[in-house]
């Protein structure tokens, strides 16, 4: 009877352990996919001068980070439309366009997520950065982002604030004579999106 009951239980524990592993194996082979909504989402720029301060946007095309919530591995794609740069000032644009960011030639400026550090919680406010390459002018440069953002059910805001050197990254000054403006331009994004989990590749 001892014996009937120890195997029992040996098959209690082995059919346990079995269910943990299958449900561990499921949660590995998950991703999370983070979709970025282009209506919701906006990426401003700030570049200063001696004079007075620039303010402009650009507009997202689309834009999708895929992560390994296990091992932070992330995949993706974020496209921004340079073509659509805008700081109210007709003139400045079209040398913006035409001069500096060689928009016709290089319509789009792009970040590829490639891993996410930090915790990302099921639900409410967590900060996480975010490993990847930007690049714009042709050209690709590694940039960490730190991103802040909050969670409700599905839906995700995150923002994010950087510097970009676009002088030593090859890009022209567009100072002349009498205006000096900064060699770095200061980039504010407020993503907003949906986030969900799906079978990895």
């Amino acid at each position: 009877m001892n014996n009937l009951n120890s195997l029992r239980r040996n098959r209690l524990t082995l059919a346990f352990v079995l269910l943990a592993g299958l449900f561990a194996s499921s949660a590995v082979a998950q991703e999370a996919v983070f979709e970025l909504d282009p209506a919701q989402t906006h990426v401003n720029f700030t570049l200063g001068d001696v004079l007075h301060t620039v303010h402009g946007t650009f507009k997202l095309k689309r834009g999708t980070i895929k992560f390994d919530p296990a091992t932070g591995h992330a995949s993706g794609l974020v496209v921004v439309d340079a073509t659509s740069g805008d700081s109210g000032g007709r003139a400045r644009d079209h040398k913006m366009h035409k001069d500096i960011l060689e928009s016709a030639k290089y319509p789009e400026i792009t970040f590829t997520p490639e891993q996410v550090q930090g915790q990302v919680l099921p639900q409410g406010d967590f900060k996480v950065q975010v490993l990847g390459t930007f690049t714009m002018h042709g050209s690709g440069h590694p940039l960490t982002l730190v991103v802040q953002a909050h969670l409700a059910g599905e839906q995700l805001t995150a923002d994010t604030h950087f510097t970009i050197p676009y002088v030593s990254w090859g890009l022209k000054n567009p100072s002349t004579l009498f205006l000096r403006v900064n060699d770095t331009v200061d980039i504010a994004i407020q993503a907003v999106g949906q986030i969900r989990l799906a079978a990895a590749h």
